[in-house]
């Protein structure tokens, strides 16, 4: 089985957990079949006139164009295309002189040259300017019927003051600065402040343990970390200036330590703290926004620690708030009045995009949801969606999946009828719960938008819209690529697959303005990941404990699965049957140790204190020592 020979392609990361035997482990390559899947289909139309024109318009330029000749335009002339749009879509500094400077196969990617514009002020000040008083956050707090509104020139004054705090603690430019917060409009004010002063924000899930926020701190070189006293979530305290103050004493970047007030509860401050809400209020509520070039580093997110070292993927000014805006507006059909309501937490990619970047771009009312979706009852989303008139609804499967398991009338006693799109996101949803999602929770009446995107790619790839008028949506599939992303399916040696009913490696051929830059400090890492060939896969089977299954015989069984499922060349060239794979406590495979072991370098597995039997990496090496693997000769 050859590794892939397509160095000009651009790898989609895997959906599925895949190890990969040899020195470049990468867990990136969507293998999959694009055969529709036979299930009933649903003919939703989608947003255009009855003359199929994309309505509102994407500029201009491109007035009257019909949904596929503006595809089209964009992958074969994207000069043109995103030019056009990044014009009179974006407020510049100064205008860009070249759209995009790309050369896939080194990691170089650069787009709107030249060009010098600020993020926070395309994100409040040119709404101030027009609609002071719209509300830009509805923060919904823990308890329901408490949320809070905060109109568009309020968040500007509160970022502003939030900025002038850390330009007089010595945050500039360039500099790197943690957030650690749980979802409120402090924290948005936070990121939006970074972004004013030209500082790169990071923010780390305010779930994450003292040991992954020092990780993440340590790897982007954090000058400063802002955090709040507690979080509040499911009617309960969250300690959160602890895991902090644990992290921080093996960071020794960190200089300031700033700490909102999220309740009324004390906590103790060190010498490294600063309180927050304290600093601002001798600020200024206005704050000189700093010019930056299109290709400087806005933001930097971490992904997986499980699978090793955790990578601090990069994403820049103009192109990542561009690609955020222009997919919020057409693929929710978001029209400005729409109250937009995406469920995910700030410390995902989801919440930079769909919570806060996208939609404050586009001069929404956006959601900030604190709590659960079973708290106080199974209720609560559809709660908030009556009470706060929301319009579209993003959330995860797998709060879908939870809630379905309930009574349908948690959903049914609440006025639903405000909503027009339902969305997906985070991992493909199964046909069960697009099904009660759509019926139960749409009335049959919302498209419903499954959504493929992650964090490298900064915003939605593919998803069912925009589309041409009355175009169908199939349930469970994502379906349409998204203007400027090529999909292109490979065969075993890298050559493109053309036709219908085929199957081969999901890649996207060319780069496109949101896509990320590079991985922080680790541009070959970067390249290595996302745009060289990948090995061939080494698979860890468990068998289920029934003394008459023959492991030769079932090994036989998945390589024909794998074979007929996703394609001949993605069957794994080793099988292994081990009793058990090594877990987190939390239940979380760690991937690192089986690739030691199918590397056969077990002699530095590294730490496995976190592991909640540490024997099963004896169990597996000695496995992997006395029967061997299965080799696939096919």
């Amino acid at each position: 089985m050859a590794a892939h020979k397509n160095g000009s392609l651009i790898h989609i990361i895997n959906r599925a957990s895949v190890l990969f035997k040899n020195g470049s482990y990468r867990k990136r390559i969507l293998l999959t079949s694009l055969k529709p899947a036979q299930c009933q289909r649903r003919t939703v139309s989608s947003i255009g006139d009855k003359n199929t024109n994309l309505t509102p318009q994407l500029s201009s330029h491109l007035a009257g164009w019909s949904y596929k000749e503006l595809y089209e335009l964009s992958v074969k002339d994207p000069e043109t295309f995103w030019g056009s749009i990044a014009k009179e879509r974006l407020t510049w500094n100064k205008p860009f002189d070249q759209v995009r400077d790309c050369e896939i196969t080194s990691g170089k990617i650069n787009w709107f040259l030249g060009g010098q514009l600020n993020v926070s002020v395309n994100c409040l000040d040119v709404h101030v300017a027009k609609h002071p008083d719209r509300v830009a956050l509805v923060w919904e707090r823990d308890e329901p019927g408490t949320e809070v509104k905060v109109t568009y020139r309020e968040l500007l004054e509160t970022t502003c003051r939030l900025a002038n705090t850390l330009k007089r603690h010595g945050v500039n430019k360039g500099d790197r600065v943690a957030i650690y917060m749980p979802v409120s409009p402090i924290a948005v004010a936070a990121m939006l402040a970074c972004a004013r002063i030209g500082a790169v924000h990071t923010v780390v899930f305010a779930g994450f343990s003292s040991e992954a926020l020092a990780g993440r701190i340590q790897d982007a070189q954090c000058k400063a970390v802002i955090t709040c006293n507690q979080g509040v979530r499911g009617g309960r305290f969250i300690d959160l200036k602890p895991t902090v103050d644990a992290a921080v004493k093996n960071c020794p970047t960190v200089q300031h330590v700033f700490v909102a007030q999220r309740t009324a509860n004390p906590t103790p401050m060190g010498k490294l703290d600063i309180p927050l809400e304290e600093a601002m209020a001798s600020e200024s509520a206005q704050c000189a926004p700093e010019p930056m070039g299109s290709e400087e580093m806005l933001f930097m997110l971490h992904t997986s620690g499980s699978t090793g070292k955790p990578k601090g993927i990069v994403h820049t000014q103009a192109g990542y708030l561009l690609y955020a805006a222009l997919t919020h507006q057409y693929v929710f059909d978001y029209h400005p009045g729409d109250v937009f309501g995406c469920v995910a937490d700030i410390g995902w990619v989801t919440g930079h995009s769909y919570v806060v970047y996208g939609p404050l771009c586009n001069g929404a009312t956006t959601v900030l949801f604190e709590s659960t979706p079973v708290y106080p009852d199974p209720g609560r989303y559809w709660e908030t969606v009556q009470r706060l008139g929301i319009n579209q609804f993003y959330g995860a499967p797998t709060a879908i999946r939870l809630l379905l398991k309930y009574e349908e009338s948690w959903v049914k006693k609440y006025d639903r009828s405000s909503l027009k799109t339902l969305g997906s996101v985070g991992e493909p949803i199964n046909h069960e719960a697009w099904e009660w999602f759509y019926n139960v929770v749409g009335d049959g009446r919302c498209p419903l938008v499954d959504t493929w995107w992650q964090t490298e790619t900064g915003g939605v790839c593919i998803a069912p819209r925009p589309a041409e008028e009355g175009a169908e949506i199939v349930p469970a599939m994502a379906m349409r690529p998204f203007f400027g992303i090529q999909p292109v399916l490979m065969e075993e040696k890298g050559k493109p697959i053309s036709g219908n009913d085929v199957s081969g490696a999901l890649c996207i051929g060319q780069p496109w303005p949101g896509m990320a830059r590079t991985i922080f400090g680790d541009h070959k890492r970067f390249v290595d990941a996302y745009f060289k060939p990948y090995p061939v896969p080494f698979a860890f089977v468990v068998l289920k404990e029934d003394p008459s299954l023959n492991h030769t015989a079932v090994v036989k069984e998945l390589r024909g699965l794998v074979a007929t499922k996703i394609a001949k060349y993605a069957v794994p060239d080793h099988f292994l049957v081990v009793k058990r794979l090594p877990k987190t406590r939390s239940g979380k495979i760690m991937r690192r140790i089986l690739r030691k072991v199918a590397m056969e370098q077990t002699g530095d597995l590294g730490d496995v204190s976190t592991l909640d039997d540490p024997s099963v990496v004896t169990e597996i090496i000695k496995a992997h020592a006395q029967k061997g693997a299965v080799k696939n000769y096919e």
